[in-house]
């Protein structure tokens, strides 16, 4: 009999757009091998879970309840093998102001950066001043736990403050120092790194839209023109990033190449899988199909993670 795998897609993450969009590409490539059903996690889901019985669940989700501990403490309560990271390390990853601390504390670089909590006071000239003492415009604004690049604000001192109240609805957000320079991603499977990609967004940054709309025309550089030691260097930091912070399974870590060296943004534990996705992209070129990839992450599934 073929084993039945369960995709989770859609969720109540601001990413449900792309997390259905992954769904759907992972459903096309293995519909023939496996028997598989998309499943959005709502309306006791639980309880359709327990009814199609499945062998795997591949986890679909991105952002919060997805991709940050919550999804994979169901499917470890219910000794349900699963994809991708496992509950710590989710929760680790997805929270920037966390992963930072164990980036830094492993002699990992990574840009400079403040929180701000937004109190009822809204101090906002208070963090103008720290932020213009011990960053120095610019800066970048963002949510302490999103993904996709969902909140994300490049700020100036004129436009500061109008884009810290644009995350208002947030109870805290991450002020990082901006690095300029080339954007380098670096995808890990397993125990090894699987490739190397430079993005070239004609956009200001790789942004939600430079993401996941053709349109906005983002060049992907294979192979990426660094050195051999350059590559070596940034593939061994994501890997080590990965183990660090407990991964399984597939990560992309996003960096910032700069005055020769390489700022660690963040480890994302669930990369988008679509047509546009990067993972697939660096596996394509090192020679791995789109099928081959989303199978050994099937495989690769299990509890305890």
């Amino acid at each position: 009999m073929k084993k039945k795998v369960l995709i989770l897609a859609g969720g109540y993450s601001k990413e449900r757009d792309i997390s259905l969009k992954t769904a759907r590409a992972v459903y096309k490539q293995i519909k023939n091998k496996y028997f598989c059903k998309i499943l959005d996690p709502k309306n006791g889901f639980i309880k359709q879970i327990k009814k199609f019985k499945p062998d795997v669940v591949f986890n679909a989700l991105h952002g919060r309840y997805g991709e940050d501990g919550y999804i994979q403490l169901i499917l470890e309560n219910e000794k349900i093998k699963y994809t991708h990271s496992g509950v710590k390390a989710s929760s680790i990853c997805i929270n920037k102001v966390i992963s930072k601390k164990i980036f830094l504390k492993n002699k990992i670089l990574t840009p400079k950066d403040l929180i701000f909590k937004f109190a009822s006071e809204k101090n906002y000239k208070d963090i103008f001043k720290a932020v213009k003492t011990k960053l120095k415009f610019p800066v970048v604004v963002k949510p302490i736990n999103e993904g996709s690049s969902v909140g994300v604000y490049i700020c100036n001192k004129n436009n500061f403050i109008n884009n810290v109240k644009k995350l208002e609805n947030e109870r805290e957000i991450l002020i990082d120092k901006y690095i300029p320079g080339r954007e380098i991603q670096v995808a890990v499977m397993g125990k090894k790194t699987l490739g190397t990609i430079e993005l070239v967004p004609k956009r200001k940054f790789y942004d939600y839209k430079a993401k996941y709309d053709k349109n906005a025309k983002t060049k992907h550089v294979l192979p990426v023109n660094l050195s051999e030691k350059e590559l070596k260097k940034v593939e061994y930091i994501a890997l080590n990033a990965h183990r660090i912070t407990g991964c399984r399974g597939i990560t992309r870590s996003d960096f910032r190449y700069y005055n020769n060296k390489f700022y660690l943004l963040e480890v994302n534990t669930q990369p988008g899988m679509t047509e546009l996705s990067l993972v697939p992209e660096i596996a394509k070129y090192k020679g791995l199909s789109f099928y081959k990839l989303i199978n050994w992450i099937i495989k690769d599934a299990s509890t305890k993670r």
